[in-house]
């Protein structure tokens, strides 16, 4: 009897079907929960866009979407670690304004009177980001030693510090209001001076997608090297097509974007540049705080999924019990998640205190919301083990859509909280169900 002929191992399922769209979706291997966010976004986009009379959908709006988002899209990537190890924390907003807070007052007082550094001294930025990072990764610390080694419920610590971290803010300056900050330090708020320009930002543009291409690339070799289904090349080339596109088109709505007339024409006094006249046009290019936020999501992403740590954090989160008999230090490694979130709430606050160039008692009010729902939305499992960076990313865009497109049509604040409770709360709904329907 002839012997049946082995099928290879390495063929991708894609081939064996028929119907275009779902051979579109397997071949390529994209998240249908995230083309479901992406399909959400655009509504909300074309929505507010009709409904604000074309003011939504202009290079000005959406240069402005992009900064108003960095923060937050800076805390959810650490608060995706920190729900899916099935924690919670509820004092990200009061930890940024304490952080604000303490930086402000260095720039402001400790360093220039205190320390004789002198206004405008070139370390002042450096010094008192440095102090911000310390009193941020400090904090969380101590909150992550009282969840892991006191075993006292993360809901709780983190509403304790809530309020605590609130009132410490209020008592660095007894509510006084802190500024202006270092012009260097305001560089990471945006604004024409903290964007990289027309040029800059087509150089960005370049080495993202050629680190789209090589990440494929790479991919697929190490696919190949381990005998794993390899992508058909039609997907690799759509993957590596949509990523450029996306790209470019990014930039091209932020070179759109040009600085305001009068700050441009005393640019071109101080520069004795002739001003034509039709004005003279300038690109922001990519802010600066929006460079720093797709910095951290590109970093956490590797170290959620490239490095021991990150596999440690999923294997706590799908099984905790499991984890621990498996030789994992799971206190230590809870530690390390809210010193990392401590450590990205400063960053946070060093971008919200710049766009402000002010530390103010209000900094931070209700982050912690809009950062726990742009996780949720993002995909990430309430009931822990499941939740991706560039997901949060995607919800973080998607609450600051909802909040900027809500103000550009005259909402009144209260209306606004509610409807994101609202999204929230159907996040949730549908989080369910996909596990549900998963299981």
């Amino acid at each position: 009897m002839a012997e049946q002929q082995a099928i290879p191992t390495n063929i991708h399922p894609s081939r064996f079907i028929q119907n275009p769209l779902q051979r579109l979706l397997v071949a390529t291997e994209l998240d249908t929960r995230l083309l479901g966010m992406i399909g959400a976004l655009a509504i909300i986009w074309v929505g507010f866009n009709i409904f604000s009379g074309g003011l939504f959908l202009t290079p000005r709006n959406l240069w402005n979407l992009s900064v108003q988002t960095a923060s937050v899209a800076v805390m959810v990537t650490g608060m995706v670690l920190v729900i899916v190890t099935r924690n919670i924390d509820l004092s990200v907003g009061s930890i940024l304004g304490l952080v604000g807070m303490v930086m402000g007052v260095m720039q402001t007082d400790i360093l220039p009177n205190q320390l004789g550094l002198g206004l405008g001294h070139p370390l002042i930025w450096a010094l008192s980001l440095a102090a911000g990072l310390i009193v941020g990764v400090g904090i969380g610390g101590l909150q992550g030693t009282i969840i892991a080694y006191l075993r006292v419920p993360a809901f709780i610590v983190t509403l304790g510090g809530y309020l605590v971290w609130r009132g410490a803010a209020w008592w660095v300056t007894m509510g006084r209001t802190v500024a202006p900050m270092d012009p260097t330090f305001q560089l990471m708020g945006g604004g024409p001076s903290g964007s990289v320009g027309a040029f800059w930002s087509w150089v960005v543009a370049l080495v993202a997608c050629a680190a789209i291409l090589v990440g494929l690339y790479w991919g697929r070799r190490q696919r190949r090297r381990f005998s794993f289904p390899l992508r058909p090349l039609w997907a690799e080339a759509t993957l590596g097509a949509i990523g450029c596109a996306l790209t470019i088109g990014a930039v091209l709505v932020a070179n759109a974007y040009p600085w305001p007339r009068r700050i441009a024409e005393n640019y071109a006094a101080a520069n004795n540049l002739t001003v034509p006249e039709t004005g003279l046009f300038i690109s922001h290019g990519i802010a600066i705080p929006v460079l720093i936020a797709l910095g951290v999501g590109v970093v956490m992403t590797f170290i959620a999924t490239r490095t021991r740590f990150g596999r440690y954090v999923f294997a706590m989160g799908g099984n905790p019990e499991a984890a621990e008999l498996a030789g994992i230090n799971t206190r230590w490694v809870t530690v390390k998640i809210f010193m990392l979130m401590g450590a990205l709430c400063a960053i946070a606050a060093a971008i919200s205190t710049a766009r402000l160039n002010a530390a103010t008692n209000a900094l931070g009010t209700l982050d912690e919301l809009y950062v726990i729902a742009a996780a949720v939305i993002g995909g990430t499992s309430l009931a822990g083990g499941v939740g991706s960076i560039a997901g949060a990313l995607l919800g973080a865009l998607v609450m600051q859509s909802l909040q900027s497109g809500m103000v550009l049509m005259g909402m009144d604040s209260p209306l606004q909280s509610i409807v994101v409770g609202a999204v929230l709360v159907f996040a949730v709904w549908l989080d369910t169900l996909y596990r549900r329907n998963k299981n």
